[in-house]
């Protein structure tokens, strides 16, 4: 009988059992912690304010037909709560285990790290989409309310933006493996995705006049451009007068689908392996 419970105590759990004891302490960390309040309080206020504006305001671009109302609401808004959500969810998820000493406990036990990396992917994945579940529910109630129906496109924005939840998600557990303190990683990440990403994407293709394929908000405008009718041309060029009356090129690139596909797809591959190869190398001192 003793030989049996020694036995039975020490066998060690599989790596999926750890992946999803590790994924569920997570998602009670979040709800512990009121930071899932906190991301679906700002989702709810989001998703109130464009239904107060279009309800009051009657905008002619949102509501002068079926494609356009999506496009202009959802296209234009869900980026922003995918990046949100990934921050707040995934900004600190490695970096706070050597912050608050919690990887102290963890890491020597038989537990594989690769199992606390993914578990706490997944509850970040989680978590995230609840949040661009709860936008989309709202999302459709207002189109359904103005319109009979939904454009088909829209099934496919959606897929492109859970595809771009999880790159981004990807990216920020690579921040978070690279610094120690979760102020750092959760700053640069927000500060990235927020701004630099987008200036950096209109000054190449505005100055520099090149394509910028290897931007991951550049794949992203899959999400929107899909909910235009035609799907806008691959490069834009204009000429505007400025002061002056001097005259100055503007130039648009815009990602086909399958290379924004791609483009978001690479992001999550390569960012999310070398996340975990950064988490498995870093030492806890």
């Amino acid at each position: 009988m003793t030989q049996r419970y020694s036995e039975s105590i020490n066998i060690v759990p599989t790596s999926i059992a750890q992946v999803g004891t590790t994924m569920k302490y997570s998602l009670l960390d979040y709800l512990r912690g009121r930071r899932f309040f906190i991301m679906l309080i700002i989702t709810a206020l989001i998703s109130i304010l464009l239904t107060v504006l279009v309800g009051y305001y009657r905008p002619v671009g949102f509501l002068s037909d079926n494609l356009a109302f999506y496009n202009s609401w959802w296209g234009t808004s869900v980026t922003f709560v995918v990046v949100l959500s990934a921050i707040f969810f995934g900004g600190d998820a490695i970096s706070g285990e050597f912050q608050n000493k919690t990887g102290y406990f963890g890491v020597p036990n038989p537990i594989r790290r690769s199992s606390i990396y993914i578990g706490k992917w997944l509850a970040a994945f989680v978590a995230s989409a609840v949040m661009l579940g709860i936008f989309t529910v709202v999302t459709l109630g207002n189109g359904l309310y103005y319109f009979s129906s939904v454009p088909y496109q829209f099934g496919e924005s959606f897929l492109f933006a859970l595809l771009y939840m999880v790159a981004v998600l990807g990216f920020t557990f690579f921040f978070s493996s690279l610094f120690k303190s979760s102020s750092m990683s959760i700053l640069i990440t927000a500060i990235l995705f927020l701004f630099v990403f987008t200036l950096l994407n209109t000054l190449i293709a505005t100055l520099v006049k090149i394509e910028p394929w290897f931007l991951i908000n550049y794949g992203a405008q899959i999400i929107g451009n899909v909910l235009s009718s035609p799907f806008p041309p691959h490069k834009i060029t204009s000429t505007n007068i400025g002061p002056g009356g001097r005259s100055f090129t503007t130039t648009t690139f815009n990602a086909s689908i399958p290379e924004g596909l791609a483009i978001m797809s690479i992001y999550f591959i390569v960012t999310a392996i070398l996340g975990l190869v950064l988490f498995e190398r870093k030492e806890f001192t």
